[in-house]
């Protein structure tokens, strides 16, 4: 049995309907259950009744209950050894109720077309003594590094959650570019949306109605010459694949191992590069969901793999945990 989920609707699903919405982020769940789910009342919204053409909006609470085995269409997770190391390894904070984890490159955030290895469904290994299960507040590329949260009780979630969709929260991401942007710094605003026709797992830039507001701080923090930079962002808007769109199509220098955005600069071929996409979520801070006042703060080191690219490049990290934007109003 799929147990009680609670999640936060990504900023990137804004105005979604809820049926669409479960086809999208659920889809073990077959669409004609769920909508006969949200026909019974079961899924509720911010605690609330909910329809199916219901627009869900950014930071809104979605539970949705447990499933029977048998609706299940995808293969079911078996708790394991392995996994089980592999959170405790990658965990950089855990009170109780609140978990901060380093993610891996690789490693999904959660389920979708073709994704077998999650974290999301690893979560049931951290349930604690009273049955609450860590739920995710926010998501990361599956090939991207860093600051991963979730919380245990769904009163931090919720308040997680619109803080995260309310902009309360700072997240830095480090990347390494090629070539090296023009500008020292400055903020990207181009709205973006899915792309069509055969590249529907893309984002695009659309100046038209279908484009969602984006805006991404940048800061370069270091050049090599005009073949890379050691670039900072600081998202300001949670649209998919946004600071990789902003990078490539608006300062022309991709994210380096993004092949999903031309990330491949034929000026740094044989240098000893990590196979993988050189971004990074380094820091997250966001109000503390129930002390008042308290910011959490966390931080977590670049893996081994993408400290070797920065040192291959010249690029020096030490003396970096600093917010380079902390002097800059959001």
């Amino acid at each position: 049995m799929i147990n009680v989920r609670h999640i936060t609707v990504a900023e990137s699903d804004d105005g979604q309907r809820l049926d669409r919405w479960m086809k999208k982020v659920v889809p073990e769940i077959p669409y004609v259950l769920a909508q006969k789910m949200i026909r019974k009342g079961a899924v509720r919204v911010d605690g609330k009744r909910a329809n199916m053409d219901t627009r869900l909006v950014a930071g809104q609470d979605v539970r949705i209950p447990p499933v029977e085995e048998k609706t299940k269409t995808k293969k079911e997770y078996i708790p394991n050894d392995k996994d089980r190391a592999l959170l405790a390894d990658i965990t950089m904070f855990d009170d109780g109720d609140i978990i901060a984890f380093n993610k891996p490159s690789g490693l999904a955030s959660q389920g979708g077309g073709g994704v077998e290895w999650q974290i999301d469904e690893m979560l049931i290994l951290l349930t604690d003594r009273k049955g609450r299960r860590p739920h995710l507040i926010h998501r990361l590329d599956r090939d991207t590094s860093g600051v991963l949260l979730c919380a245990r009780s769904p009163s931090a979630v919720r308040n997680l959650g619109r803080s995260m969709m309310g902009r309360q929260a700072t997240k830095i991401y480090w990347a390494l570019c090629a070539p090296s942007p023009e500008q020292n710094d400055g903020l990207i605003r181009a709205p973006l949306a899915k792309a069509s026709g055969p590249h529907k797992d893309r984002m695009v830039i659309d100046e038209g109605p279908e484009g969602k507001f984006a805006a991404t701080d940048f800061k370069v923090m270091e050049r090599a010459g005009t073949k890379a930079a050691f670039v900072a962002f600081r998202p300001q808007t949670g649209r998919t694949h946004q600071i990789r769109v902003h990078a490539a199509d608006v300062l022309n220098c991709p994210l380096i191992g993004d092949e999903k955005y031309g990330g491949h600069a034929e000026a740094l071929d044989g240098l000893e590069l990590a196979d993988r996409l050189h971004l990074h979520a380094r820091r997250l801070r966001i109000p503390h969901p129930t002390e008042e006042g308290q910011m959490l703060d966390f931080t977590a080191p670049l893996p081994p793999e993408l400290e070797k690219s920065w040192r291959t490049l010249g690029f020096d990290i030490k003396g970096l945990d600093e917010d380079p934007f902390a002097h800059d109003a959001l």
